[in-house]
């Protein structure tokens, strides 16, 4: 962009954009929907809203109003449900502070739903995915597993306790995992979502011109989701991340398939990866404490190398 108002647009694959309005304010501007990973309409409505609202905290931003990104199969299914997927979204996106003031809606042989976000922050003090330094601790703050746990929903086989562990990670809100960040100082976020924790991973080293180290034994996973891994429930977009992501990633031999997979599996309303020095760890750490993060993980670290090289240690 040649705007000098732009401050981050889609040259770098950040969470959002982000323009300046003056000195001390910028709008943060994003949108994500997609169709239902859950039965309950609902609990379908507030995934989604966290989901979106999510890229707003991944810059270190505060929500402030959002419009509805509707599609629906008119005469398939009944409009209430559509109306239990609105009061979901609406329920997490009062609890983020912000509100829904419109949207659009489209008759859509499969039914979807998200939001279009805008919130803001100082332009100081947003967190990029290009600040990443050499020495930087990686912190994950939800578990993984949620594309797999999904499509074991879709086929009928996820026990109950598994999915309802799920549904609370994704529709717990990152704005504590965020706040914790911004008293921390930490240098760089982005969240974890579709293209899996390596793919979000790479494009912040991509953007920062780092590498880093990855302890898969440290990253946290859903409860239920290793055994659906170990059954074949893996949804195509994680094979398309792993495929993704493999040419730039040294994967000890001892990672097998479901381990690679797991670490590639697309996300939805996943947590924040955030890297901070090692003088501000603790801080962090007992800050993600304070704000009952799902996770408080500490996965890995960049250091310097090729940019978007990953080594995954088992």
């Amino acid at each position: 962009m040649r705007d000098p108002a732009v401050l981050v647009d889609a040259s770098l694959a950040d969470d959002a954009a982000v323009i300046r309005l003056s000195d001390d304010r910028a709008l943060v501007l994003t949108t994500d929907f997609f169709a239902p990973v859950v039965d309950d309409p609902a609990d379908f409505g507030r995934i989604a809203a966290a989901n979106a609202l999510s890229d707003v905290y991944a810059m270190g931003g505060r929500p402030l109003y959002c419009l509805s990104l509707v599609g629906w199969p008119r005469g398939k299914l009944p409009f209430e449900q559509l109306g239990e997927i609105l009061a979901g979204a609406a329920a997490t996106v009062a609890e983020a502070g912000a509100v829904i003031v419109g949207g659009h809606s489209i008759d859509d042989p499969e039914p979807k739903f998200g939001l279009v976000v805008l919130g803001e922050v100082h332009p100081a003090r947003m967190t990029t995915n290009a600040g990443a330094r050499p020495g930087d601790h990686l912190v994950l703050t939800k578990p993984i597993g949620t594309g797999i746990i999904a499509t074991a929903i879709k086929q009928g086989t996820a026990a109950a306790a598994t999915v309802a562990a799920a549904v609370r990670c994704m529709t717990t809100l990152n704005a504590g995992a965020a706040a914790a960040g911004a008293g921390a100082g930490v240098r760089a976020a982005t969240d974890i979502t579709g293209f899996g924790l390596l793919g979000h991973l790479r494009s912040m080293l991509l953007a920062s011109g780092c590498a880093a180290d990855v302890d898969a034994s440290a990253v946290p996973v859903l409860p239920g989701a290793r055994a659906l891994a170990e059954a074949g429930y893996f949804p195509g977009g994680s094979r398309r991340n792993l495929a993704a992501v493999e040419a730039a990633t040294a994967f000890d031999p001892a990672l097998g398939e479901v381990d690679r997979l797991l670490l590639a599996d697309a996300q939805t309303s996943g947590g924040l990866l955030l890297c901070v020095r090692p003088d501000a760890l603790a801080v962090l750490l007992e800050a993600l404490a304070a704000a009952g993060t799902p996770a408080a993980a500490v996965i890995g670290t960049v250091t310097a190398g090729d940019a978007g090289a990953i080594r995954v240690r088992a």
